[in-house]
C-alpha cells in the first residue's frame, strides 16, 4: 500500500511540474469586426493581428521603409471577408487574405494578398495580389503605444483604421 502510495504521490508531482507555460506574448494577438456592435453576429470583415509595441522607439527605426512588412508582428496580419467588398476600383470575393503594407513617410501602401497562414512577410510573392491600395498617412496628436486596427463604418460604407505612434491611416471599402 506504501508502495502505492508513493508511485501516485510521484506521478501527481510529474504531471504537475510538466505543465509548463509561457509568459504573456509581448506583441498580443487582437481582432477588429464590421460590424463593430457585438449585438450583430454576421461579421462582413474580421481583422486578426499581433500588436508589435514600441516601448521607446521611434516607429521609423522599428519599419524598413520601402519594404513589404506583415503589417504587425509574429504571423501575417490576416483579413477574412465574409462578403464580397470593393477596394478602390477592385472588387474581392469572401475569403481568407493576408493584409500586407509597405510604409513610408507620407504614405502606406496596403496589400491584400492571398497567402495564408505565414509568417511576417519572409514568403511575400506580389503575384498574389489581389489589390494594393495607397493611403495617406495622417497625423495625429494621440500616440498609440501599440498597433492598432478598428474598423467604422454605416451600413456598406465601412472603414478600417490603422494607427501606431502618431501614425494614421483608413482605408475605405463597401460591402456588396
Amino acid at each position: 500500500m506504501k508502495k502505492l502510495i508513493f508511485i501516485l504521490l510521484v506521478a501527481c508531482v510529474s504531471v504537475t511540474q510538466a505543465q509548463k507555460f509561457k509568459g504573456l506574448d509581448s506583441s498580443p494577438l487582437d481582432k477588429s469586426t464590421y460590424p463593430v456592435a457585438n449585438k450583430i453576429t454576421e461579421k462582413a470583415a474580421i481583422v486578426y493581428y499581433s500588436r508589435p509595441q514600441l516601448k521607446g522607439r521611434l516607429m521609423e527605426d522599428i519599419l524598413a521603409y520601402g519594404k513589404v512588412w506583415r503589417t504587425g508582428a509574429n504571423e501575417s496580419t490576416e483579413i477574412i471577408f465574409n462578403k464580397s467588398v470593393k477596394i478602390g476600383e477592385t472588387v474581392i470575393q469572401p475569403g481568407t487574405y493576408s493584409l500586407y503594407s509597405i510604409p513610408s513617410e507620407e504614405s502606406l501602401m496596403v496589400i491584400i494578398n492571398t497567402a495564408k497562414n505565414t509568417w511576417g512577410a519572409y514568403n511575400y510573392k506580389k503575384d498574389n495580389d489581389v489589390v494594393r491600395i495607397n493611403l495617406a498617412v495622417m497625423e495625429s496628436d494621440e500616440e498609440l503605444e501599440a498597433l492598432s486596427m478598428v474598423f467604422t463604418g454605416e451600413k456598406n460604407n465601412a472603414k478600417l483604421h490603422m494607427g501606431w505612434g502618431y501614425a494614421r491611416v483608413e482605408m475605405p471599402f463597401t460591402i456588396l
